[in-house]
């Protein structure tokens, strides 16, 4: 299972430089419901809810939700071993409560600190280049 933070959906329906390879797209995929918000915001500051609304639909469908429930929400609370900022401290704690239930998760993230602070968890890179 792949743990999908924003930058990825966002350089995805942005067509940024980089972008996550087609292969991405066939795993199973996970991501805190944050992510959802994360999207449409910055869509909709780019003023661009009319020409990729479609798109961030689908993207978003593909995609099982953890919502942010008490023990997420808990785990962002406590330290973690690189600092983090806070939107990142609730999808940290998202991965982290996945994996503390037993699911065997990646992180996708062009995100360097992201990476750092979900290696100290013991959460792999998915490749992305």
């Amino acid at each position: 299972m792949i743990y999908l933070e924003t930058s990825v959906a966002l350089a995805q329906l942005l067509a940024e430089d980089r972008r996550p390879p087609d292969a991405l797209w066939r795993e199973s995929l996970v991501s805190s419901r944050l992510l959802e918000y994360e999207v449409w915001n910055r869509i909709h500051a780019r003023g661009l809810g009319a020409t990729h609304g479609a798109l961030v639909r689908q993207l978003l469908a593909r995609l099982a939700m953890l919502e942010l429930v008490r023990p997420v929400l808990a785990r962002a609370l406590e330290p973690f071993a690189a600092p983090v900022r806070t939107l990142d401290a609730l999808h940290l704690a998202s991965a982290d409560f996945l994996r503390s239930r037993g699911e065997r998760l990646r992180v996708a993230s062009y995100d360097g600190r992201f990476l750092t602070a979900s290696r100290s968890l013991g959460l792999e890179p998915y490749p992305l280049s």
